[in-house]
């Protein structure tokens, strides 16, 4: 188990017990609410805190009990875990930063006293997923809330190794994933994003606060033959308790929309949602899915 203090660890461990019952701190997209089903499933209660106008609102009808709460109000969500009596939690969903710029901003998100605290103490320095997420960690633990990898509790939808769809790279498409690999795990590394799009080697588009779906359109817009590949990975010093990168049916969809022909994903260490559906519809639309590791990258590039 992650220890309250150890901020740096980012390994996923598995409890020898799990809890009777967990803080779910909710972003956007299904995997809050496949967490939370599994972990019903396990007869854990499950009381969650959903990011308003991000989270779903199906939520409320999977948890135990469920609250709204706006992105800059961390006391009110400590709060409510508190009241739960909750000790350990987990962070699922995307956190959609681009609220951080809108107009006015700060009238719509005036931040409670623990916001500002978190902000001064652990984030002042930059806007970086890690540090943002990390300090929320912080703030949290100043409570006795520890947070644990969601993904202690549904391990099965991390995705295995190999060749998901019918159709395997070729031989030019093995070039570019080769390629697209260094350089995902290098924006990783600078934590800008986990994803790159790229065709006959030429980077077309690289994640950043837009997210993979917004990056994957700018390729296609940019490469209007399509053919293109999407490499996604975890950064290198990736901590599993938040932003693992995760793939979805909307990741295919928008593949499909834009031009995209081959995913290929870093095995163990991303998330697959709905993977049974996922496959079907890439195979249905022809596009490859490929899950592989860094040492199997560095073979191919060796070859």
């Amino acid at each position: 188990m992650l220890d309250a203090n150890d901020m740096d660890g980012h390994e996923l461990k598995i409890h020898s017990s799990l809890p009777s019952k967990i803080g779910l701190l909710a972003g956007a997209g299904r995997f809050p609410i496949v967490f939370a089903e599994a972990a019903r499933r396990q007869g854990i209660a499950v009381h969650g805190v959903g990011v308003a106008g991000m989270a779903s609102d199906e939520l409320a009808e999977i948890c135990d009990s469920y609250a709204s709460v706006v992105l800059t109000k961390v006391g009110k969500a400590i709060r409510l875990f508190k009241r739960a009596g909750i000790q350990r939690a987990v962070m699922a969903g995307k956190i959609e930063k681009v609220v951080l710029f809108h107009p006015f901003r700060w009238l719509r998100m005036i931040p409670d006293w623990r916001a500002a605290h978190m902000w001064l103490t652990y984030a002042s320095k930059d806007k970086k997923d890690d540090t943002l997420l990390l300090a929320v960690i912080r703030e949290f633990a100043r409570d006795n809330i520890v947070f644990d990898s969601a993904l202690e509790y549904c391990p099965e939808i991390v995705v295995k190794h190999g060749f998901l769809t019918r159709k395997k790279p070729t031989p030019e498409q093995w070039r570019d994933i080769n390629f697209g690999w260094e350089l995902a795990k290098e924006m990783g590394r600078l934590d800008v994003g986990q994803s790159v799009s790229v065709r006959e080697t030429a980077v077309l588009a690289v994640e950043a606060i837009e997210g993979t779906d917004a990056a994957i359109r700018r390729a296609g817009e940019l490469c209007k033959k399509g053919g293109f590949t999407v490499v996604k990975v975890a950064k290198p010093q990736q901590d599993m308790r938040f932003d693992v990168p995760t793939v979805g049916v909307q990741t295919i969809q928008t593949m499909h929309q834009h031009g995209g022909r081959v995913l290929a994903i870093e095995s163990d260490k991303t998330i697959l949602l709905d993977e049974e559906e996922v496959v079907q519809l890439a195979d249905k639309f022809g596009i490859t899915i490929v899950a592989l590791n860094a040492e199997e990258v560095r073979l191919k590039q060796c070859a």
